[in-house]
């Protein structure tokens, strides 16, 4: 398992300062936001070209949704998905980490025929299936993330997640795992880890109170336990907030979750 944050967390006036401090740090790997990110491509691969910290995953940064029920919102999600697949697979992520929608239903209710989390399900697929073709090409997976209930209403759980890979059926859709959203939804972590297995290719890292590892509650040893049984050997990105001197916080968290491991 290797160890990395989002970019927007480290110190620096620039990529290269920040890949430094990481590198100082202990992190292994960097998580990049979407937002711009096809711009900035070549920049990130100059900067990466003299680091040994390596670029683990996108987050999100597309714009539209969806799952709108406006068809030109979800054309824009569908654009711009592609096109972060497509900077994904240039600069060597693992996957482009995806939520479907945040907050309530946006497509009507048309119980008893259809509910609008059935057909948001199909409409998922639909167009899971139409991405994963083009993830294949860039090299680039999609990494589903469920969030917890105060975010979503849909992917709340790894078992949530699994049911939409299930039904698109392709290598590239796979599933990412949050501590944080997990300490509200699942009811046993590393159970939950366990049973989804191979199918979770990314961690977030967060602890209960959405603040660094070790600020919180968060049983990380028995997590991290789980994801040696399944062989999980890739990235663990923290994704959280700095409650002090990030100079003194990120080292002190690198050393508390290797700790764990």
């Amino acid at each position: 398992m290797k160890l990395a944050a989002q970019e927007n967390m480290i110190p620096g006036e620039s990529l290269s300062d920040k890949l430094a401090k990481m590198e100082s740090y202990g992190f292994r790997g960097i998580e990049f936001w979407g937002r711009d990110l096809p711009a900035r491509v070549e920049e990130v691969q100059e900067a990466l070209e003299s680091s040994s910290i390596s670029p683990s995953t996108i987050c999100a940064g597309y714009s539209g949704c969806l799952l709108d029920t406006d068809r030109a919102e979800r054309e824009k999600a569908m654009k711009d998905i592609k096109s972060l697949l497509e900077a994904g697979g240039e600069l060597g992520v693992v996957g482009l980490i995806t939520v479907p929608i945040f907050g309530k239903p946006r497509l009507p209710d048309l119980s008893p025929l259809r509910s609008p989390v059935d057909m948001e399900k199909d409409l998922l697929t639909a167009e899971l299936k139409e991405l994963a073709g083009f993830a294949d090409d860039a090299g680039c997976e999609i990494l589903l993330e469920p969030l917890n209930r105060y975010e979503t209403h849909l992917l709340r759980t790894l078992e949530h997640g699994m049911e939409i890979q299930q039904r698109v059926g392709a290598e590239s859709i796979k599933i990412m795992a949050d501590f944080f959203h997990m300490s509200i939804e699942e009811r046993d972590i590393a159970a939950s880890l366990r049973a989804a297995g191979d199918a979770v290719h990314h961690i977030h890292l967060a602890d209960s109170t959405r603040l660094l590892p070790g600020h919180g509650h968060t049983d990380f040893k028995s997590g991290f336990a789980a994801l040696k049984e399944i062989g999980y050997d890739r990235y663990m990105a923290l994704e959280c907030g700095i409650p002090g001197d990030p100079d003194v916080e990120l080292p002190k968290s690198v050393e508390y979750l290797e700790s764990c491991m």
